[in-house]
């Protein structure tokens, strides 16, 4: 029995939420709760919302025990890409690429 939680069209590069992802995966919920709250990065925020997410679909949609729980699959990737210009001199244009995610969570039980 697993639990999932979707994050889509999140404005952040899936590299900067990838190393957030590294530290949680296979920790139990209250953990990666914790790591989550104190580590100094952007992705944090949403990524925690994401789990408490997860959470509450594992305990009212499946009947888990929210106790057992851990982070047993995140993954990132790569959603559509916004394309900006930036003026730069001699009247150019420089392209800038705002890139967002697709972030999945699966959390499962431990026997």
């Amino acid at each position: 029995m697993e639990a999932r939680a979707y994050l889509k069209y999140t404005r952040i590069a899936p590299r900067k939420v990838q190393i957030v992802l590294d530290l949680i995966r296979n920790q139990p919920c209250d953990v990666a709760l914790a790591i989550l709250k104190h580590t100094p990065k952007a992705a944090c925020e949403p990524l925690e919302k994401l789990l408490k997410s997860a959470m509450a679909n594992a305990e009212h949609n499946h009947n888990m025990d929210k106790n057992n729980l851990y982070v047993a699959e995140c993954f990132v990737s790569p959603g559509p890409t916004l394309k900006r210009m930036r003026p730069r001199a001699q009247g150019r244009a420089f392209t800038i690429l705002k890139r967002t995610s697709h972030v999945t969570m699966v959390l499962k039980e431990r026997e």
